[in-house]
């Protein structure tokens, strides 16, 4: 599984490629299905660019990619996206189109209530557990863990030196993650050291704009389509290395 994660914090100011509108948002996700992306991780926007999780922005943003992909499509419940853990879950309470799977980053403030709000409502959680936070001891004595679709481990090391070893320290603090899948992903200059590594270790893994704007080799990507088709093409090198390991990810569909 490559999830591709098609904007997050960024806007086109820091890459022209980074799609914002629902009607961009669909067409860089439908070139990065195409390109071999299995799953959509989306931050929608307002018109004037401010990420919200109101029903009015997350509705037609699903909508668009909806029509253009016949894969998963998840969003963001950022804490940042709202004013504090209450408002939060009101949010998630009112939407009226609902994502196939929202990621839910067990360190912040209300986690637990918007991961529980959103299984109550049958959609999928992303236990999203940053390394450098307490989000893996929490997630580890969390009665939802069993019921998540996945693990998000997020290395948050951006230096490509060191951010495998923060990665396989993260894994280590893991441990079983109540034996749901895992998918593995870093950010900036930790991004592809560690896809190669989730590809290693048979781990579902993301790369899109929201993680880096480059390629290996430093140059500009462009497009969510160009980092996705260069993730397949390390895992297809890698399938040629090794045997294929079944059973270790996990999707979701309503």
């Amino acid at each position: 599984m490559v999830q591709v994660c098609l904007n997050g914090s960024r806007s086109a100011a820091d890459d022209a490629g980074v799609p914002m509108s629902p009607e961009d948002l669909a067409r860089s996700a439908a070139e990065a299905v195409a390109a071999g992306a299995t799953s959509v991780h989306v931050h929608p926007r307002t018109p004037c660019g401010r990420e919200s999780l109101s029903p009015r922005v997350v509705g037609p943003a699903l909508e668009a990619i909806r029509a253009r992909v016949p894969v998963p499509v998840g969003v963001t419940t950022g804490a940042w996206t709202e004013p504090g853990p209450a408002a939060r879950l009101d949010r998630v309470r009112s939407w009226t189109v609902l994502p196939d799977f929202a990621s839910v980053n067990w360190h912040e403030p209300g986690a637990a209530e918007v991961a529980a709000e959103l299984l109550a409502r049958g959609v999928g959680v992303e236990a999203g557990l940053w390394s450098g936070t307490r989000g893996a001891a929490r997630f580890a004595a969390s009665p939802l863990g069993p019921r998540v679709l996945r693990v998000l481990a997020e290395v948050t090391d951006p230096d490509p030196a060191s951010a495998e070893a923060s990665a396989r320290a993260l894994l280590a603090e893991l441990g079983t993650a109540h034996g749901r899948p895992v998918l593995l992903h870093g950010e900036e200059g930790g991004t592809w050291p560690v896809l190669r590594l989730a590809v290693r270790l048979g781990l579902a893994t993301r790369v899109g704009l929201e993680d880096t704007l480059l390629l290996p080799d430093g140059r500009r990507a462009g497009s969510n389509a160009r980092l996705v088709a260069e993730a397949v093409a390390v895992a297809e090198r890698a399938r040629f290395r090794r045997p294929y390991r079944a059973g270790r990810t996990g999707d979701g569909r309503r």
